[in-house]
């Protein structure tokens, strides 16, 4: 069995009903939506969304900079007054 990972569920059906009732109960948390009693997906907000995509952009952007860390030996050295 999978588990949930929020503290707020609801079915399909309950969210089909009212989608805005439900996600002010939410009260700005994640909700699991169940289908047959199995988590199919989570419904969060749109600002913890767009913070998840910031935090995973910065995540991507920190892999790439260890990825070319090694081509630093034929890097040129810039005064920044000059550019």
């Amino acid at each position: 069995m999978k588990s949930v990972l929020a503290n707020c569920s609801a079915s399909i059906s309950e969210l089909k009903k009212n989608p805005t009732a439900l996600i002010e109960m939410a009260d700005g948390q994640p909700i699991a939506i169940l289908n047959h009693n199995r988590p199919t997906a989570y419904l969060i907000p749109a600002e913890t969304y767009e913070a998840m995509l910031e935090k995973l952009e910065d995540f991507q952007l920190g892999l790439l900079v260890k990825e070319r860390e090694h081509e630093k030996i034929h890097a040129v050295a810039v005064d920044l007054d000059d550019l």
